[in-house]
């Protein structure tokens, strides 16, 4: 049937086509609240301690972190070497967005409408974000059958009770108006022949809400959103990092100092209101995993604000997606959305059994994957890599003929370049990380704890999503918290007054690393992985 499968993954393959009847007659069972608890501490990367480092310095010292950025809290600056005079002022806006993502794109635009001059500075070029990247879907609660409600019920246990009430109300209460303002952009939302959206279920969502653009969900909505923004005339650096924050001396953040990718000059925006969009760090590889992120994602933002004395929160939890592309190995780590098993295909192990409920929330759905390695019952790869399958075949079986095609286009092409046709032949798959679950504390309306006229908005801020996030909610969090941060800097900033700028903390942050007998010949944020083979 396809000869990049090997002998041994084709004899899986005939026991999972042998019992499909019978899965599909029996789905799996939903674990209880005791067997999801103990199936994470055993099996899920979060609770693996040797993966993990104290934070010996900021606001968070004595807290863990994923080693990766520990490293990177610990690193000190760029400027402590490479000198800037902040005097010399580049760009004068009112808001500074750092990030031209969803979420900082989302926030230029209202900030914008709400008459700021805004200006977005990004590191690569405006869409170059996980945003782009997600495909599933965006959950909104806008159904006669659902509510808000419902909707923050799911989110707030399907984070383990973790996130800030503030900020899941926030989420799911403003969630219809974000699917109507992105429905008047122009998204090209899955709808019936009437106008009505086509939604379907998540991991863990208990009605039927998420709203998809087939499975360019991600890239649609960045589509639409960077064209308004370059529709308003709205000024976008690119290829352009921030490197560190200015504050000016009353303790207020007032800019950030920016670096040219290209010619490596350094730059100095000033600002009266700063948002840190900057998105995940799914390139820091946290425990080794591949991931689905994209180049860029190393948690620049985390660094900036931490390094300025903002504190974490979460910073020790990672969403790693349960089902990763594992092969073939040009596409190791690829995200094969949760759609795929909204539309029926089953997880299933080497000897063709169904092991769990494949709309499980993704953390209890990836540490099963991971169990069933460990355990003997992984699927292996000639490229090495082991992993379970997922039953593609069982959508068209469920949905009929053309079902692929019409509701997963984009896996149904990835796979087909490689000679794989999941309409007939069942994918290997392996958690893939994901999500930033923590990062930079923000309270209601998105401002930091500690600094005066600072916002974070998307994947770099923490609390809205608790210790796990459902499928769904960080599409909606961009456009919600993103055009939150964007009102909420576009009113703050007509009061502000800024005082003498300055990097003071660069150095003060330093001393404190000497303090406490860090050593480190590194220097964050990140902003580029590294790749690069160094052979002896």
């Amino acid at each position: 049937m396809s000869a990049i499968y090997s002998e041994s993954m084709m004899e899986s393959v005939r026991k999972v086509e042998a019992t499909r009847a019978a899965r599909m007659a029996t789905e799996p069972r939903r674990l209880t609240a005791e067997e999801k608890d103990a199936l994470l501490k055993e099996f899920h990367p979060d609770f693996n301690e040797a993966s993990f480092a104290e934070i010996k310095v900021g606001p968070n010292k004595g807290q863990k972190a994923p080693l990766e950025l520990a490293e990177m809290l610990h690193s000190t600056s760029r400027l402590m070497t490479d000198k800037v005079d902040i005097s010399k002022v580049d760009y004068d806006v009112d808001v500074l967005v750092i990030g031209g993502g969803g979420a900082g794109s989302s926030c230029a635009i209202e900030a914008h409408n709400a008459g700021a001059n805004v200006m977005i500075v990004t590191k690569l070029r405006i869409g170059d974000a996980n945003t782009m990247m997600a495909e599933g879907g965006i959950q909104a609660a806008d159904k006669p059958n659902d509510s808000p409600v419902q909707h923050y019920l799911d989110c707030f246990g399907g984070g383990h009770f973790a996130a800030k009430p503030e900020l899941v109300k926030r989420l799911v209460m403003e969630a219809p108006d974000a699917i109507k303002w992105l429905n008047d952009l122009g998204v090209e939302f899955d709808k019936e022949p009437d106008g009505t959206m086509v939604t379907t279920h998540g991991g863990g969502t208990s009605r039927k809400r998420m709203h998809a653009a087939k499975d360019y969900s991600g890239a649609e909505i960045m589509r639409t959103i960077r064209d308004e923004v370059i529709n308003l005339g709205i000024p976008v650096v690119e290829f352009t990092s921030a490197v560190e924050l200015i504050m000016d001396d009353k303790g207020q953040a007032a800019g950030a100092v920016l670096l040219n990718m290209e010619t490596g000059d350094y730059l100095v925006a000033r600002a009266k209101t700063v948002v840190i969009a900057t998105g995940g760090a799914g390139r820091m590889h946290y425990n080794g995993f591949p991931t689905s992120n994209h180049y860029g994602a190393t948690a620049d933002g985390l660094v900036l604000a931490y390094r300025a004395g903002a504190p974490l929160l979460y910073q020790d939890s990672i969403q790693y997606h349960p089902t990763g592309a594992v092969y073939p190995s040009q596409i190791l780590g690829a995200l094969v959305t949760e759609k795929v098993r909204s539309v029926g295909a089953q997880l299933v192990n080497v000897n063709g059994e169904a092991y769990i409920h494949p709309l499980e929330t993704r953390d209890v759905n990836a540490s099963g994957v991971i169990r069933e390695c460990r355990e003997g019952r992984g699927v292996e790869a000639p490229n090495g890599e082991k992993g379970v399958w997922l039953d593609t075949p069982m959508i068209e079986i469920l949905g009929g003929e053309g079902t692929i095609e019409k509701r997963i286009p984009a896996m149904f092409r990835m796979y087909m370049n490689y000679g794989i046709d999941m309409r007939k032949l069942p994918i290997m798959i392996y958690p893939t990380l994901h999500y930033q679950n923590g990062g930079v504390e923000i309270d209601g309306d998105g401002f930091t704890k500690t600094i005066p006229n600072l916002l974070v908005a998307g994947e770099a801020a923490g609390g809205i999503h608790g210790r796990n996030r459902l499928m769904g909610n960080s599409l909606l969090d961009v456009i919600v918290f993103g055009r939150n941060a964007g009102k909420k800097a576009a009113a703050k900033y007509q009061s502000v007054e800024l005082g003498e700028m300055n990097l003071d903390h660069i150095a003060a942050y330093d001393a404190e690393l000497k303090k406490a007998g860090v050593e480190t010949n590194k220097v964050s944020p990140l902003l580029l992985p590294k790749y690069a083979r160094h052979e002896r």
